[in-house]
C-alpha cells in the first residue's frame, strides 16, 4: 500500500504518514493534500511517497483530496527547506508550510485571479554609470555559476543602479531575479523604481502587508515563471523560481533579515545557500556590511566590490561634526549649535532631519516625591508616555493604560516625564521654530503602507522643512533638499551589554548620515555626544567603515565572539523564572553535552528583557570554535531536550546564530 509522507505546519519534529490512493506515485511529491488531523482537516504538502510505513496499515488514516491546481513544488524548494530545517533546528513541516502563502494552506481557498500583464511603455533613458559602478557590474559573472559578492558602497554611491543593471543582464539571459529588502517601508520605493526601469516586464512584490489574495497571486506568478522580477522581504527567500538567475540582498547588514519567532532563520544567509544550490550569483549590498560578511570578504569567500564616491558628480559625502555636549547647555536635549544649523537651513529653504531613535513623548513617567516609576506590570520595562493621547504604552508587549492624574503610590499630582522621545522633540522644535513646517515620522504617525507613501510624498513635495524621525527615515531614502542631519541620544548604545551594539550604532549613524547632501546641495551631519573621543565617532567622521570594521573584528577575535565562534541559544519562558532556569540547567546536564567536548555551554541566566508579556525568560548559550561541531551537537541535544519533563506553561526554543541576547 503506497504511503504519503506529509509535512504539516505543526511544532513537531516529524512527518506524518497517511494511506495514499493506489494510483499514487512519486510524481505527487510537492503537491498539496487535504488530510484529517484530530477532529479537523488540514492542508499539508507531500514530501515523499513510500511503499510502506513503520506504522501498521490499520493505524493509518486515508489522505484526502490531492490538490492539483498548481504543479508540484520543485526539488530545489525542498532542498532549501531541508537545509533550513537542519541548520536552524526547525521542523521540516513548519519550514515548508511557512514558505507558502496562507491562501494555499486553506481548506477552501478563495477564487484566484491572475496578475495583470505589464503595461507597454518605452524603455527609460539609463543614467551614465560611474567608473566604479561600471566595474562592479562587469565584475559580477551571471553565467559562471555560483559566486557571492559584497557590494560595499558609501551612501548615495548608486548601489541600486548596479542592482538594476545586473537584473537587466539576468532578464536578457531569460532568467528571473530576486531582490530582497529588509523592511516593507523600503519595498514601495524600490518597486516603483524597478517598474519604471522595466515597464515591459512582470514585477511582483511579496511582503506581509499584502492582502492574502494579492500575496498568493504574486507567489503563484513567481512560482509559475510568469513574474520576471520578485521584490520581497525575508520570507520571499523561499519563493520557488524556476528560472532563478540572480539574488540581490539590499542593506544586507539589517537585523530585519533575521526572523525572531517560529523558525529563527537569517534570510541573508539563506540567500547565499540558495544561490549556491541554484548555481547563481548573489550580491550583498550595504554601506555598512555586517561584520560576518566583511570577514567573509577579507577571507576571500566573498568577492568585494567597492563604490567609494557618490553617483551624483555634484554630490559629496556630508561633513560630520561631533558636538561635545558635556560643555554645552541643552534645550530639551538639543545643543545651541544644532539649533543654529537648523535655523540656517530654514533661511536657505533646505530641509533638516533631527534623528532620535525613541518614539513617544518620554521614556518614563515618575514621581519625584516617592520614586514611583511607570513600570509595565507585564514586562521588565517602563511604560512610555504618549502625551498626545494621554496614554502610557509598553513598546514590548503592547500593554497600555491611561496617564494617572496623580502618583498611584503617594497621590502627588506633580509627576514628571523624564527623558525625551520624538513627540517631545517635535514639541520643542515647534516652540523654537513656530513658523516652520515640522513632520514627525515614526511608527506612531505611520502605521500603514498608504500612510508611509503619503508621508514620503509630502517630504518630496517640500511640505516639511524639519523632519523628526526614528530609524524609519535612516535607510534607503533620497531627499534632494535634505542637507542637515542632527543625531540625538546615540550614547546609550556605547554602554549596552550587547557586544553587537557598537556595530549596530555605527551602521545606524552612517545610514542616517547618508540622507544628507545626496544631490547638488552640500550636506552636514551633527552628532551630539558626551564621548567625543570614542573611536567609533572618529571612524564615523572619517567615513572609515573599513577601519572601524578592522578594529571590531580584532576585538571579537580576541574575545572569541562571532565570526570567530559559532553559537546557538536555548531559551525558555515560564510564569516563574525558577522554572525556566531549572529547565535550562536540566538541558545543560543531558548526555549529549558530555559527548560533544568541542561545544561549551555557559551557565543559564535571565535574558536582558527578563520578563515579557507575563512570562519570565532565561537563556543558555552553546558555543563552539567549529561550526560543523556545533551542528553535529544540536540535533542530539534538541532530541534529548524534547524528552525532558517541563511545567505545563513552559515553552522553549533553539536559535542558531542568535542576534539578540
Amino acid at each position: 500500500m503506497p504511503v504519503f509522507r506529509i509535512a504539516l505546519d505543526l511544532p513537531l519534529y516529524r512527518l506524518f504518514d497517511y494511506a495514499a490512493p493506489e494510483a499514487a506515485s512519486r510524481d505527487d511529491i510537492g503537491l498539496r493534500v487535504r488530510v484529517p488531523f484530530g477532529r479537523s482537516e488540514r492542508v499539508g504538502v507531500i514530501v515523499d511517497v513510500a511503499a510502506s510505513s513503520e506504522w501498521p496499515p490499520e493505524q493509518l488514516k486515508a489522505a484526502g483530496e490531492v490538490l492539483r491546481d498548481l504543479p508540484p513544488l520543485p526539488p530545489d524548494f525542498f532542498a532549501l527547506c531541508s537545509f533550513a530545517s537542519a541548520y536552524y533546528q526547525a521542523p521540516l513541516g513548519e519550514v515548508v508550510l511557512q514558505a507558502l502563502p496562507s491562501g494555499l494552506k486553506r481548506r477552501d481557498p478563495p477564487k484566484r485571479r491572475s496578475i495583470p500583464p505589464p503595461s507597454p511603455g518605452a524603455s527609460p533613458v539609463l543614467p551614465d554609470l560611474t567608473a566604479e559602478q561600471a566595474a562592479a557590474v562587469a565584475a559580477v559573472a551571471l553565467d559562471s555559476g555560483f559566486a557571492a559578492y559584497l557590494l560595499h558602497g558609501v551612501t548615495g554611491s548608486g548601489k541600486t543602479e548596479v542592482y538594476l543593471r545586473l537584473v537587466e543582464r539576468a532578464l536578457a539571459a531569460g532568467r528571473q531575479a530576486l531582490l530582497l529588502v529588509p523592511e516593507i517601508n523600503l519595498t514601495p520605493q524600490l518597486e516603483e523604481r524597478v517598474r519604471a526601469r522595466f515597464p515591459q516586464r512582470s514585477v511582483v512584490a511579496l511582503h506581509s502587508e499584502l492582502a492574502e489574495a494579492a500575496r498568493e497571486r504574486n507567489w503563484r506568478a513567481a512560482f509559475l515563471g510568469e513574474a520576471d522580477i520578485v521584490l520581497g522581504t525575508r520570507l520571499a527567500i523561499f519563493t520557488p523560481l524556476p528560472r532563478l538567475g540572480l539574488i540581490v540582498v539590499d542593506e544586507e547588514h539589517d537585523p530585519s533579515f533575521k526572523q525572531q519567532d517560529g523558525m529563527r532563520y537569517s534570510a541573508r544567509d539563506l540567500a547565499v545557500v540558495r544561490a549556491h544550490q541554484a548555481g547563481a550569483p548573489v550580491v550583498l549590498g550595504s554601506a555598512t556590511p555586517a561584520l560576518e560578511t566583511w570577514a567573509n570578504a577579507d577571507s576571500g569567500r566573498y568577492r568585494r566590490l567597492t563604490l567609494r564616491e557618490r553617483a551624483n558628480a555634484q554630490a559629496t559625502l556630508p561633513s560630520i561634526r561631533i558636538l561635545d555636549t558635556r560643555r554645552l547647555p541643552l534645550q530639551e536635549g538639543i545643543a545651541a549649535p544644532l539649533l543654529a544649523a537648523i535655523d540656517e537651513r530654514l533661511k536657505r529653504g533646505e530641509q533638516s532631519l533631527v534623528f532620535l531613535n525613541r518614539r513617544g513623548y518620554a521614556p518614563v513617567l515618575a514621581c519625584p516625591a516617592c520614586g514611583w516609576v511607570s513600570h509595565c506590570r507585564r514586562c521588565a520595562a517602563n511604560l512610555v508616555l504618549h502625551r498626545a493621547d494621554q496614554r502610557l504604552r509598553c513598546h514590548h508587549c503592547g500593554h497600555e493604560q491611561r496617564v494617572p492624574p496623580a502618583c498611584p503610590t503617594c497621590g502627588n499630582q506633580d509627576i514628571h516625564p523624564y527623558g525625551r522621545g520624538t513627540q517631545r522633540l517635535e514639541e520643542c522644535l515647534q516652540g523654537e521654530f513656530p513658523a516652520a513646517r515640522i513632520l514627525r515620522v515614526d511608527r506612531d504617525s505611520v502605521k500603514s503602507r498608504k500612510q508611509w507613501e503619503a508621508m514620503l510624498e509630502r517630504i518630496h513635495g517640500g511640505e516639511a522643512e524639519i523632519l523628526v524621525g526614528t530609524q524609519m527615515l535612516a535607510k534607503g531614502h533620497d531627499f534632494p533638499k535634505l542637507t542637515l542631519v542632527g543625531v540625538l541620544g546615540a550614547d546609550a548604545a556605547l554602554h549596552a551589554a550587547d557586544w553587537r551594539a557598537p556595530e549596530r550604532l555605527f551602521a545606524q549613524l552612517m545610514q542616517v548620515a547618508g540622507r544628507a547632501g545626496r544631490a547638488e546641495l552640500k550636506g552636514e551631519v551633527v552628532i551630539q555626544t558626551q564621548y567625543p573621543e570614542h573611536p567609533l565617532f572618529a571612524a564615523l567622521a572619517a567615513h572609515d567603515y573599513a577601519g572601524f570594521a578592522a578594529g571590531q573584528l580584532q576585538e571579537r577575535e580576541q574575545a572569541g565572539f562571532p565570526p570567530y565562534a559559532f553559537q546557538a541559544m536555548l531559551r525558555a519562558e515560564a510564569p516563574q523564572m525558577a522554572d525556566a532556569i531549572a529547565f535550562l540547567k536540566a538541558a545543560a546536564a543531558l548526555p549529549p553535552v558530555a559527548a560533544h567536548g568541542e561545544v561549551l555551554l555557559y551557565d543559564p541566566v535571565p535574558m536582558r528583557m527578563a520578563r515579557l508579556a507575563n512570562l519570565e525568560r532565561g537563556q543558555l548559550l552553546a558555543e563552539s570554535a567549529s561550526r560543523p561541531a556545533l551542528q553535529a551537537f544540536l540535533p542530539h541535544w534538541r532530541e534529548a531536550i524534547e524528552s525532558l519533563k517541563a511545567p505545563a506553561r513552559l515553552r522553549w526554543h533553539l536559535e542558531v546564530d542568535p542576534l539578540e541576547f
